[in-house]
């Protein structure tokens, strides 16, 4: 059996462990697969309108339908490439024995699978890149070798995205982090109409937050009440670095901190510091799309990614190549906010 064949490669992919990624299962759980290069999707201009009063005498009253947009998006693409030279047999691998205990094809072996999973944790990390920029923005950037720089603006409202100044921020004397958050998940159901609960702090929001003196009040009287918020903070995502830390009222609050090396080479925090997201996890409607494949050998279907491999005769040189065509998509983005405090 040839370990590098495209139907073995997709299948070892598939057994390997993908990290779970908090921002990406918590707010774009949907996946949506397209055979074409776009993505369409609808919107629908929805408002809170009220049935009209007539007399019954009169005829009915005329109401206009609700309207709707239709949007098109175009994925950038992916192609993650390895290369295996014909040395990788015989050198030692992280773990094994000094002088060796595994076979050259059992190192080969080791290696096919040490990359594969690289290559996916990667593709899931620059998923979730896109979803931290678009709750932050409301827009992403894409960007690479070959590939013009385009931001897609998915629209969100201008008055979600706020950046707290003076004595407005949570810093400052007399300021009440809780109405803070009150106020802008009406904000949030005014503009999308869904109910914004999930609050998401990096680790210096957080510490300002939980240092001040009114939501000091809220820990002294969390007894008795549906206020949970606690200073030892319970991990529920490891892998994800995200702990949940508890609730006021009906606000589930988690901290957050992660980071990654980004296209330069420079390792940047995946939320900026004293970030606060404040969004609906299912009213977002947030969808990992991919497009079409373009590779012959894949069909040109629509999947979240596509593996293969071919040799090199002269020298010998062997290419595992990964290809993904990925768009994070906010289908609803009014449904999430985010605020710099401080």
């Amino acid at each position: 059996m040839d370990i590098f064949s495209t139907q073995v490669l997709s299948k070892v992919v598939e057994r390997l462990h993908t990290p779970p990624s908090f921002l990406l299962d918590t707010f774009f759980p949907n996946v949506q697969t397209s055979d074409k290069e776009e993505i369409f999707f609808d919107v629908t201009d929805s408002k809170p309108r009220i049935s009209p009063f007539v007399s019954p005498l009169l005829p009915g009253k005329v109401v206009d339908g609700t309207g709707y947009q239709t949007k098109s998006f175009k994925p950038a693409y992916v192609k993650d490439k390895r290369r295996f030279d014909a040395n990788i047999p015989y050198k030692r691998v992280a773990g094994e024995t000094i002088g060796g205990s595994l076979s050259p094809s059992q190192r080969y072996e080791r290696a096919l699978a040490t990359h594969l999973k690289d290559q996916l944790d990667n593709l899931t990390r620059r998923e979730e890149v896109m979803a931290a920029e678009i709750l932050r923005t409301g827009k992403v950037i894409v960007s690479g070798d070959g590939y013009p720089t385009q931001t897609v603006d998915f629209g969100r409202d201008g008055d979600l995205t706020k950046v707290l100044t003076g004595t407005a921020t949570w810093e400052s004397s007399g300021v009440n982090p809780v109405d803070n958050i009150e106020d802008w998940a009406i904000a949030v159901q005014d503009k999308s109409g869904v109910v914004a609960k999930t609050v998401v702090m990096d680790p210096a929001a957080w510490k300002i937050f939980r240092s001040n003196e009114i939501v000091q009040k809220y820990l002294d009287i969390r007894r008795g009440t549906n206020n949970s918020i606690s200073i030892d903070p319970v991990l529920r995502y490891e892998d994800n670095k995200a702990r949940h830390v508890g609730s006021i009222g009906d606000f589930d609050i988690w901290v957050y901190n992660d980071t990654y090396v980004d296209d330069k080479g420079v390792t940047t925090k995946l939320l900026p510091e004293k970030t606060v997201l404040l969004g609906s996890r299912d009213g977002l409607e947030g969808t990992r799309c991919y497009g079409a494949i373009h590779d012959e050998k894949a069909n040109w279907t629509a999947s979240r990614y596509f593996t293969k491999s071919w040799i090199e005769e002269d020298p010998s040189v062997r290419w595992l190549l990964l290809q993904s065509a990925p768009l994070v998509v906010p289908y609803r983005p009014n449904a999430s906010l985010c605020v710099t405090v401080g």
